[in-house]
């Protein structure tokens, strides 16, 4: 389920100090961005942060809760996002705090992301294409 008008509102006001919050919802969820970076995902209005191994350390905390995954051909697929510590919503500073690590590790797999798609985009070298002389 995707987040309500409500939920996704109070986020927008939340993350305001990151710079451009969007939302749109994809695969029965709502993407929460910053920039055109995704940085979080809702579902039934539960805030789950973007995580990688740079920031996992500090989202120890947030593995004691179950992840963002999804089923597929029987197996449970993770989605690297952790569900947000419900005390991050009473503390407006460490709830930016945490979003600016997952803002971070969202970067940081988008540049990963271009690095893999330029690598695969790549022409072989002695590829047809080059001529000889």
């Amino acid at each position: 389920m995707v987040a309500s008008d409500s939920f996704a509102e109070f986020l927008r006001e939340q993350l305001a100090p990151l710079g451009r919050i969007t939302m749109r919802r994809m695969f029965g969820k709502t993407g929460v961005f910053c920039d055109a970076f995704m940085l979080g995902m809702v579902r039934d209005d539960v805030l789950y942060l973007r995580v990688d191994d740079d920031n996992r350390e500090a989202f120890k905390e947030a593995a004691s809760f179950p992840p963002l995954d999804y089923e597929k051909k029987g197996s449970s697929i993770d989605l690297a996002f952790w569900r947000a510590p419900e005390r991050l919503f009473d503390d407006s500073d460490e709830f930016v705090a945490w979003a600016r690590l997952a803002l971070a590790a969202a970067r940081r797999v988008a540049v990963k992301r271009e690095r893999s798609t330029s690598r695969r985009n790549k022409p072989r070298s002695g590829s047809s294409s080059r001529r000889r002389s």
